[in-house]
Formats: structure tokens, sequence, C-alpha cells
């Protein structure tokens, strides 16, 4: 998955640079408020899109004393960081640039050049958004399209399907604001268009933000893996009770799993041992996630002492 991400990253980042460089040389020859907003859009866009990579490779760094679980919550914390670049510089510039132009409207210089660039760049951020929307169809299995977003543990392919999204109905907005403002002679739908671009991109921000908010303060396992964890060692013969089974997402590919668990009476320290060994293994051999487990041997006659 972290291969197939990093694809949808690298497609994105040649896409929006490409995109946003035309669309300033638009803006600049045309004079349009929208077109601005959208040069901006896009060039947020591709930085964002460095910031994601830059998270999948410090996420690759070996633990250390330092890091003993490792680096993979750095793809959490870029992600959250894409999420406030979008939300503080493209919602803020855009909305800013969208009020200026309807305290101070101008007149948009040919036209056509805005809707040859806006269509261009609707094909090629199709082209982006279908990447991302496959690859997150491949990783989302049975799962509804909500449901797959609010589970998914890698972040980097929804903030750039989230993104791509984003950018579409924000070239739809721009280019209605463009033809409006050509068919009445109304200089504001120009600038009424960059503030819409603007919500649109900070509503983007906010959802992006919620859902990686959670994986980097911490969150557990799916409750399917939960379940199994629980049910492996619910079947071993040698345990009694299975008292606790905690996970969490150190990174998209590392589950932690502490459990307490009551051993039989009458094992001794040997046992204990063999059987936690093996109990270890079949939880990592059937979730290859699973990376550390911790198993903590607690006599159910001492709880609450």
């Amino acid at each position: 998955m972290a291969s197939g991400s990093k694809k949808v990253i690298i497609a994105a980042l040649i896409g929006n640079s490409l995109i946003s460089v035309t669309k300033f040389i638009a803006a600049s020859v045309t004079g349009s408020s929208a077109m601005l907003s959208e040069g901006i859009h896009s060039l947020v866009d591709t930085g964002n899109q460095i910031l994601l990579l830059l998270g999948l490779k410090k996420a690759k760094k070996p633990a250390d004393d330092n890091f003993p679980f490792g680096h993979g919550k750095e793809v959490y914390f870029w992600s959250f960081v894409v999420a406030i670049m979008i939300f503080a510089v493209g919602a803020g510039i855009s909305i800013y640039e969208g009020i200026h132009s309807l305290m101070d409207p101008h007149e948009i210089e040919n036209p056509m050049i805005n809707y040859i660039v806006l269509g261009l760049a609707m094909i090629f951020e199709g082209f982006a958004w279908y990447f991302a929307w496959k690859e997150f169809k491949g990783s989302k299995g049975e799962r509804g399209y909500y449901e797959a977003v609010r589970k998914e543990k890698d972040p980097t392919t929804f903030v750039v399907l989230f993104e791509d999204s984003a950018a579409m109905f924000g070239l739809i907005v721009a280019f209605a604001g463009v033809w409006l403002s050509q068919l009445t002679g109304l200089l504001i739908f120009d600038g009424i268009a960059s503030i819409i671009i603007g919500v649109i991109l900070g509503a983007t921000a906010a959802w992006l933000a919620h859902e990686t908010k959670g994986l980097l303060i911490g969150e557990s396992a799916d409750r399917e893996i939960v379940e199994g964890i629980n049910d492996l060692a619910a079947g071993k013969n040698v345990i009694d009770v299975v008292k606790e089974v905690l996970t969490l997402h150190m990174g998209p590919q590392y589950i932690l799993v502490t459990m307490s668990v009551d051993f039989k009476s009458g094992m001794d320290s040997d046992s204990v041992e063999m059987e936690t060994a093996f109990l270890s293994k079949a939880i990592k051999d059937k979730y290859p996630r699973v990376k550390r487990v911790f198993i903590e041997a607690e006599a159910s006659d001492l709880e609450g002492k």
C-alpha cells in the first residue's frame, strides 16, 4: 500500500506543478481572480504532495533509542500539516483575493485563455483524481466509502483523493465565475468564485484535519483485528480469561498489541513463557501488520486489589 500511495502522490505532484504554472500565466494575462485562486490552489497542492512524500520517507527510518517503535507516525504528522497548509494558505489567500476583487473589480481580458486553461486543467486533474480514486477503491475492500475513510490507517491516499476532488470542484467554480462575468458583464462573479474556492478548500482542510487527528493521537486497530486477536487468545486451552486487548497504530503498517490474560492455575513460568511466545507468533502470522505483542499474565483473583 505504501508503494501505491507513493505513486498516487507522485502522479498528483507532477500534474499539479504543471497546472499551477499554467494557471498563474493565465491569471497574469487575463487578470482573473478566480484563476489566480486556482493557481494558488494548485501550488499549495504541489507543496502538499512534497510534504506527503517527505512523510513517507521519514516513516521508513528504523527504530532507535529515542523512538523504540519506529517513525511510522511521521506519515500522520505530515498529513495533518497538509490539512493546515490547505486551510491557512490555500483557503486564506483565495478568500482574501476574492474579497479584494469584490472591492476593486477588474475586467477579465482574453477570457478564452481562461477557458482553455481550465479545460486542460480539468482533463489533467481528472486523470490524477481517477488514479487516486482507483488506489483508494482498492484499499477500501468491501467497506463503504465513508467507512473506508474513517477506518483507513494510511491517510496519504485519501488526502490526495480529497485534494483532487476539491481541485475538480474548484475548477468548475472558476469556470462558472469567468463565464458568468463574461455573460452578464458583472465582474463580481469572478470574485465570488474565488471566495467559493476558498470555502471549498477550507471545508476540505477541516475534514482532513479531523480524520488525521485521531491517527496522530493514536487510534486502535480495526475492530475486526481486535476481536480476532481476542479470539486467538481465548481459543488457547491454557488461558482461562482474556482480560483486555489493547492495540495502537504506530504507523499505517505497524500495530502494537498489549494484552492481559489469566493463565490456568498450576502452570510454571517456563510453560507460561512458551505459551506466550506461541500466542505472539500466531497473532503476527494472522495479522502481518502486528509487529510487537506484549502479553501480561494477570490472575483474575487480583482484580480490584
